[in-house]
């Protein structure tokens, strides 16, 4: 068996080469040039410990990018397509479905994809939702504001990663976005979503399922603004519920339902994006069949002591699963019980020359800590909102020790940073 892994981020935080150890054939990536190097970290001069390495400069050349996954599949007789960033599910999808190998298909991840879909499918099945609409025209966007007030959250239909998120608040703010999003020439859009508002805390669920059955999952709750990234020069908390709150089944129970609403594969990781409004409501934003971003990754493995994505991986591939050898058998096996509570503090990217730099935390609890930046560093805008400066992942016995921790290095790394 080999793999054929498709890999849009750093190299270091997913060694698959170590995770997908026992496939006989081995593991060929096809690795990001940018983003390596925008983790910090120095590109490869060989396969390492990969049956074959491939670094393209980016993953703009979709055509390129196309062309040589096909042509590796084909020559080393891959038996499992691997992807975990949203840009990349269909492309894989589409290189199963060519070779005829297991996993998720095309129309398979079109509802995690296509908002639309997905949020039509999420209504059909009972999941409050925003209202939504995909106004053709500025007057058809004007109606829906006219209907259901402002503010508004504009977004694009298969978007990831906040890009092209926009909240207008005002009457000329809606006025000033019409004008971009639809200009006279253009004609008719089918691509640009508008949502109603929702108030409250965002919230969010992130698990593994394997053979049809979630076998991790646990809710967090983020502390800012996500749609903020390029305007928040604070530090950012994101922290897991504990087990007693009342919103922790909640939550865990509106995941399940959604994922059988939208159909996702036997084996796959996921994030879903809720709302909690301030009049107890639960609103199901988006949900994405892949690992989440940010290091709630490495969240996820300090609460479990099992890494999200290799979870997922080595149940994609087929081989064993030791993390789920307690678990009992079958439909109702249950799933891993969390040993401790975790968050991440991060710092957002902005324009200017990098001056300082945090010192590195030596606490004990620290589980991870990265800055992606050097001194004299020019740096631009965030692009992505996930495009740091400064991460961290904290853990804690109990959810309140935990915010209390990641609040005083946010503060730390407010203070440390220096950017002119």
């Amino acid at each position: 068996m080999t793999a054929l892994v498709l890999h849009r981020f750093p190299l270091e935080p997913f060694p698959y080469d170590r995770w997908l150890d026992g496939l006989d054939g081995g593991v060929v990536l096809i690795a990001a040039r940018d983003r390596i190097e925008g983790g910090g970290e120095r590109v490869p001069d060989g396969p390492g410990g990969y049956r074959r390495l491939e670094v393209l400069d980016s993953f703009d050349d979709e055509e390129r990018l196309d062309k040589l996954a096909r042509d590796l599949a084909h020559a080393y007789e891959v038996t499992h397509v691997i992807a975990f960033h949203e840009a990349d599910l269909l492309r894989a999808a589409r290189l199963r479905e060519k070779f005829g190998l297991p996993g998720q298909l095309p129309d398979g991840v079109l509802p995690f994809r296509d908002k639309v879909l997905m949020k039509e499918r999420l209504r059909a099945a009972g999941i409050e939702v925003a209202p939504y609409a995909l106004p053709a025209t500025a007057d058809g966007a004007r109606a829906f504001a006219a209907e259901h007030g402002l503010p508004l959250v504009f977004k694009t239909r298969d978007g990831f990663g906040s890009v092209g998120l926009r909240i207008v608040r005002t009457a000329g703010e809606l006025e000033e976005h019409l004008a971009g999003a639809y200009p006279p020439a253009a004609g008719p859009r089918a691509d640009l979503m508008v949502e109603a508002y929702v108030p409250g805390r965002m919230c969010h669920v992130d698990g593994v399922v394997v053979d049809g059955r979630t076998v991790m999952a646990w809710p967090s709750q983020y502390q800012y603004d996500l749609a903020s990234f390029q305007a928040d020069p604070g530090a950012r908390v994101d922290l897991t519920l504990d087990p007693s709150d009342p919103l922790t089944p909640r939550l865990l129970a509106l995941a399940e339902q959604a994922l059988a609403a939208l159909g996702g594969p036997a084996d796959h990781a996921f994030h879903a994006e809720v709302f909690h409004t301030p009049d107890d409501r639960l609103v199901v934003c988006e949900v994405a069949a892949r690992p989440a971003g940010a290091r709630i990754r490495d969240v996820l493995e300090a609460v479990f002591e099992v890494h999200p994505v290799e979870l997922a991986a080595r149940a994609q591939t087929g081989l064993p699963l030791p993390a789920l050898a307690k678990l009992p058998a079958g439909p109702e096996g249950g799933r891993l019980r969390p040993v401790r509570m975790a968050g991440q503090v991060l710092m957002m990217k902005r324009p200017g020359t990098v001056r300082a730099i945090p010192v590195i935390p030596e606490e004990p609890w620290v589980r991870f800590y990265g800055v992606f930046a050097e001194p004299g560093e020019v740096l631009a805008e965030a692009a992505l909102s996930s495009d740091f400066l400064a991460a961290a992942v904290l853990s804690a016995p109990t959810r309140q020790e935990c915010e209390r921790r990641l609040r005083a290095l946010g503060g730390r790394f407010e203070t440390e940073i220096v950017i002119d």
